[in-house]
């Protein structure tokens, strides 16, 4: 079974046999890398947070931090938990989609953004935020910044826009899978990913990815993106979400060929 926390802890497992360093999106913009192999550990928490907790356990208890980004809705905004990640040593962001929730109305997304910056702020001194995809929205949460800059609200990186992606491959598990860019709406790296086909860094499955880290074959600086909300050791749910992204991966190939 992928998509397992035991499959989730085996992979982290194999990049620190690798000698990776494991980082969070703030180390890396503030420019705290100590090694030329290092994985940028990164979570978007779409839903169900209770998920995100299990996977920063797991991560501090190896040692590792990561960056977690939350959205505004009840399913990834609880609080407790928030708390409670933050007090592991982890990265907390706001994992924005103001033109989504304001229509497009940016004057009203910049104030949207802003209020919600500093609710997470209670929790953690957000330095860096995250777009989320918001696939059914016609509306890209990125292009708010085509009128207005993030940085004079004192972020210091945004994933998509301070990434140096001719230098660090991207692994995301968007889609319930390695290769999910290929129904990815939004999350992905559309400049540099024929680039990374032709030298054949693409990967179905995390075992396949452990082999490539296995072999050296692996790239040595990454991206790594994952949802937590995909990953868990129980059978039902873990049943669920499998149903639940084939249905949405069909969807999702419907509306990149409408664009």
């Amino acid at each position: 079974m992928d998509f397992t926390l035991k499959k989730y802890t085996q992979l982290l497992l194999c990049f620190e046999r690798a000698g990776y360093q494991f980082i969070t999106f703030e180390d890396y913009c503030d420019g705290r890398v100590e090694s030329d192999r290092f994985v940028i550990l990164r979570h978007d928490v779409d839903l169900k947070a209770e998920n995100s907790l299990a996977t920063a356990k797991i991560e501090a208890s190896l040692g590792m931090h990561a960056s977690y980004y939350f959205r505004v809705v009840p399913q990834s905004n609880k609080p407790e938990i928030i708390r409670e990640i933050a007090s592991l040593g982890h990265e907390i962001g706001y994992h924005y989609e103001d033109m989504a929730i304001c229509q497009g109305d940016a004057e009203k997304a910049i104030i949207h953004f802003k209020e919600q910056l500093d609710y997470f702020r209670k929790f953690y001194p957000v330095k860096t935020v995250c777009m989320h995809g918001s696939p059914r929205s016609p509306f890209d949460g990125r292009d708010l910044w085509k009128t207005y800059n993030y940085r004079d609200f004192g972020i210091i990186g945004e994933p998509y826009f301070d990434t140096d992606f001719s230098k660090l491959f991207y692994l995301t598990d968007t889609g319930r899978r390695w290769d999910g860019f290929k129904v990815s709406v939004r999350d992905r790296i559309p400049l540099h990913q024929d680039r990374w086909i032709e030298k054949g860094l693409v990967y179905h499955s995390t075992d396949d990815v452990v082999r490539a880290v296995e072999e050296v074959t692996f790239p040595h600086q990454l991206m790594m993106t994952t949802h937590p909300q995909r990953w868990t050791d129980h059978l039902l749910p873990w049943g669920k979400e499998l149903v639940s992204q084939k249905i949405k991966n069909i969807v999702k190939k419907m509306l990149i060929v409408k664009k």
